[in-house]
């Protein structure tokens, strides 16, 4: 059972997305450099100690940021640092530009530079738009962006030339899904998706998590290594970005109202953390896989017509 801590998150108006670099134990306590998306068309770059004795167990030691564009071009929800050059972030847009355009691209962490920006078209069998790239993984030679549109699908992109190389579909129909996820294990030799499900376009609480071969997927083909369906409540329960433990023997799933955690072999669920508030979009192991670091989004204000708006306002650590 994990312990949870939470506490306000930078103070930043989105972070819908978590990626660090390698954080470092020292003693009690975790250093590293901490990546987060904005809609705005940029990341936050936050120098943080973590340490779990604390009431307020994150610190933000310094703050910056690296743009990509801006809010109407570049909005995006997903970084990936290359696993061999920690000095390339990959990244991908969540909304269409004017031009009806979805980029993908790469920048330079130690100028902040974009390195490359290839505006693509989305794919004629993706008929809601609403949301577009969101998680991501990779192997040594391909960034692995996923979709949330319906129909869903996953790209894989070449990362010497961000020319996409693939467009790869699963077996399910429109209507049926709500949003992928996914990423790659440790050792680049697999690939977690995670597919929630619908029933008359409602989410019914059921999640699909669907292992695949990561040679085969390189390839544009798809081969099902593990399939396993999880359970939450109806309507509420719906998986966002994911991190594997660094030995690659568990899969740390965010599901909005809750944190599951889930054998990477057999995908079953090992344990499950309700959050204590807001909806959880993202969660990080510590590297010894002791704590895990989750981002929530908090009802903010109201819309003309009553609906919450949604933000990336705070952090929790379980």
């Amino acid at each position: 059972m994990l312990a949870i801590a939470c506490v306000a998150f930078f103070g930043l108006t989105t972070t819908d997305t978590v990626n660090a670099a390698p954080a470092a134990a020292a003693g009690k306590t975790y250093a590293g450099t901490v990546y987060v998306s904005a809609m705005g068309g940029h990341f936050a770059v936050a120098d943080v100690t973590i340490d779990p004795s604390k009431e307020s167990p994150i610190i933000v030691n310094s703050l910056d940021k690296i743009d990509i564009g801006n809010s109407k071009t570049h909005p995006t929800h997903d970084p990936r640092i290359d696993a061999k050059n920690r000095n390339i972030m990959y990244w991908s847009t969540y909304k269409l530009d004017a031009n009806n355009k979805v980029h993908v691209g790469a920048s330079d962490l130690k100028t902040g530079k974009v390195i490359k920006d290839e505006a693509i078209d989305l794919d004629p069998r993706a008929k809601w738009t609403g949301a577009l790239y969101c998680g991501s993984g990779q192997s040594n030679d391909f960034y692995i962006p996923l979709t949330m549109t319906d129909e869903a699908y996953i790209d894989v992109f070449d990362k010497k030339t961000m020319k996409l190389k693939h467009r790869v579909f699963l077996d399910y129909k429109p209507g049926e899904t709500k949003f992928y996820h996914g990423t790659n294990t440790p050792d680049m030799k697999k690939f977690l998706v995670a597919v929630n499900l619908q029933t008359d376009g409602k989410l019914n609480g059921k999640i699909d998590l669907i292992m695949l071969d990561m040679k085969a997927l390189e390839s544009g083909k798809v081969k099902v290594l593990a399939k396993n369906t999880v359970t939450g409540e109806p309507g509420k329960t719906i998986t966002f970005r994911q991190y594997f433990s660094t030995d690659g023997k568990l899969l740390f799933q965010s599901a909005r109202d809750r944190m599951l955690v889930v054998d990477a072999k057999t995908l079953k669920v090992v344990d499950e953390e309700m959050v204590p508030s807001g909806e959880n979009h993202d969660v990080m192991p510590t590297p010894d896989g002791k704590y895990a670091v989750l981002t929530l989004r908090e009802a903010v204000g109201k819309t003309a017509d009553g609906k919450d708006i949604m933000d990336g306002t705070s952090s929790c650590m379980m």
